[in-house]
């Protein structure tokens, strides 16, 4: 579960902050890991490491989480998409339009 938070963190553009309880414990967890780098409170109550959390914010993936995601095939691979789509402006040549014509080309001026 904590890998597919790394995934979604990712996927999004950062810093990119957590509010809910579960996601903020995840944080904690991929942060103690050296996965990423992040902003996460401390418990209200330090001798049970409990209390409420008001949020926590994902800074940046270290190299280890990225390392940690190619392990995992993340990102996939795919096509870029530009390379899928066809041209949407053409260009005709039409013949003899706008250039030379091959007698005058052909035919040189004395100097």
């Amino acid at each position: 579960m904590t890998m597919n938070l790394l995934k979604q963190i990712a996927g999004s553009r950062l810093p990119v902050t957590f509010y809910r309880a579960e996601d903020i414990d995840q944080v904690r967890i991929l942060r103690a890991a050296g996965l990423v780098v992040a902003l996460v409170p401390s418990p209200s109550n330090p001798l049970s490491m409990s209390g409420p959390a008001s949020a926590a914010q994902v800074l940046a993936i270290t190299q280890k989480g990225r390392e940690e995601l190619a392990k995992f095939n993340y990102p996939e691979s795919r096509p870029p998409r530009w390379r899928s789509r066809s041209p949407r402006i053409t260009a005709w040549r039409r013949p003899n339009a706008g250039g030379p014509s091959r007698e005058a080309s052909s035919h040189r001026m004395p100097q």
